[in-house]
């Protein structure tokens, strides 16, 4: 990264955000026990002369700062940790055993947080700008509980933006991504009813085992002969639980999928196509199926216009040789799919590094790349003094 394609005010306050993120690594919290993290979150806030609210969606924080009469741009980083034992060795590695950021949300935290700074010094920007730390963004819809608590009625957006690193591609490179950019996630649990009895004698038992794999197998149909083969759609059985000695055909087995798909219609195709295969293939054996279908979180789509003026912005400042031009959907999913839902804005990519620096998320061994940090917080910079101009 060009050094001088970070901003001054910026570069300044680099070793403060170095260590404000490992400050934050060191101490990971996971969904909705974020105290500590949104307690120092506020804190800085309240320092730098933002109206803060706190408690929102439980442990959320919400900065507003206001420079005179305009639009309103929010901008999102989740604060929560992973169930996950870190093996970085690392100085500032994390003091909570089995608890670590492996997904980056501690550099993504501290990214905005020393945007908020530099933007309450400088106030180059007339409006509002609303600076939102969201916990629970790993699988616990911290996102969801934040809109049920009114984020967007109290703190209205005209746009919100939200960005998250990707390792693979190069140090602060930005990607964008117009339309559908991460899959929805569904959650399946199926329980087969069957009749138990003696291995002997299988005959006189239905086999919830039997079902269960009869079904496994019918599920990969869908993916491959229901569905367009330009779309994209994944089932994944994750689970199957039954029994627990050989010789005994149990009454019961629990089969566990993951759903995921890149657009509604095919989510919607899904749920629809593996509800009644697997309702026929239960009653096909005399054997009863209990479907428990969890829509988790929606496809998350990046509005157009959003997109395309967040891609200018980085354009202009960085050229093309900056952006990932390569960037492509992703069929991981996440809870700000929920707020693009309700409120016009995009989600963006900066690239975490390759080759030996590119962990992949949600390993033991990653680290966000702290190189990351100061073309973050320009770029937010950069983002909201061009929408609030």
């Amino acid at each position: 990264m060009d050094a001088g394609q970070v901003l001054p005010g910026i570069a300044a306050l680099q070793d403060e955000m170095i260590a404000l993120r490992h400050k934050i690594h060191a101490h990971p919290e996971l969904g909705f026990e974020e105290f500590a993290t949104s307690e120092l979150v506020a804190r800085c806030l309240r320092q730098w002369g933002f109206e803060v609210s706190t408690g929102v969606g439980k442990t959320g924080v919400v900065g507003t700062l206001k420079n005179g009469e305009g639009r309103s741009i929010g901008l999102r980083a989740d604060m929560d940790a992973l169930p996950i034992q870190e093996t970085t060795g690392l100085p500032y590695a994390s003091r909570n055993d089995g608890v670590m950021h492996a997904c980056g949300h501690d550099g993504h935290t501290a990214t905005l947080l020393t945007a908020a700074r530099y933007l309450a010094q400088t106030r180059a920007f007339k409006g509002t700008l609303q600076v939102i730390f969201q916990p629970a963004e790993e699988g616990l819809g911290g996102a969801r509980k934040m809109l049920e608590d009114g984020l967007l009625e109290r703190f209205p957006c005209d746009a919100i933006f939200a960005l998250h690193n990707v390792p693979g591609h190069p140090v602060g490179h930005l990607g964008f991504y117009s339309g559908p950019f991460m899959a929805s996630a569904d959650t399946v649990t199926i329980k087969i009813i069957g009749t138990g009895g003696h291995g002997a004698v299988p005959h006189k038992a239905v086999d919830p085992v039997v079902v269960c794999a009869s079904i496994v197998i019918a599920l990969q149909s869908i993916v491959s002969r229901n569905v367009n083969p330009q779309d994209t759609a994944i089932i994944t059985v994750g689970s199957i639980h039954a029994g627990s000695a050989s010789n005994v055909i149990p009454a019961s087995a629990e089969m566990s999928l993951s759903v995921r798909a890149l657009t509604p219609e095919i989510r919607q195709l899904l749920e629809s196509r593996i509800t009644a295969l697997v309702t026929a293939q239960a009653a096909s054996f005399g054997a009863e199926a209990h479907i428990d279908y969890q829509h988790c979180h929606p496809v998350l789509i990046n509005d157009p216009a959003s997109t395309a003026f967040a891609r200018a912005v980085a354009r202009d400042w960085l050229g093309d040789e900056q952006l990932i031009d390569d960037l492509r959907p992703f069929t991981a999913s996440e809870d700000f799919a929920f707020i693009l839902e309700q409120c016009p804005g995009s989600y963006l990519v900066i690239g975490n590094g390759d080759g030996d620096s590119g962990c992949l998320l949600h390993n033991p061994g990653y680290d966000f790349n702290d190189a990351c940090l100061p073309i973050g917080a320009s770029y937010w910079v950069k983002l909201v003094e061009s929408f609030l101009r």
